[in-house]
């Protein structure tokens, strides 16, 4: 799966608000849980990194990159919108 089919589903999962989505249960409970979260999973990342554990990175990144996606979708920004930041950056 890419990040791009990723943020599809979250997206489409916002759009449909299904009773049983982690995803729309997380949108219904409001920004200030879904900003929690991110920080949640970035703290994590953080451990794992200072744990000097690789397989914990790869799984804190994971949840990590999946609530920053739903953090994006919650606020209607598109992943390219930050693709376009960075290159922007590049060409500085």
């Amino acid at each position: 799966m890419t990040l791009e089919e990723l943020y599809k589903i979250i997206e489409d999962r916002k759009k449909t608000m299904p009773k049983d989505s982690y995803v729309a249960s997380l949108i219904a409970s409001g920004n200030d849980r879904v900003i929690q979260k991110v920080g949640e999973e970035a703290t994590e990342v953080v451990i794992a990194a200072k744990n000097n554990d690789k397989s914990q990175i790869v799984t804190e990144m994971a949840d990590l990159w999946f609530h920053t996606l739903l953090l994006l979708a919650n606020f209607d920004i598109k992943p390219d919108e930050i693709v376009e930041e960075l290159e922007r950056r590049n060409k500085k």
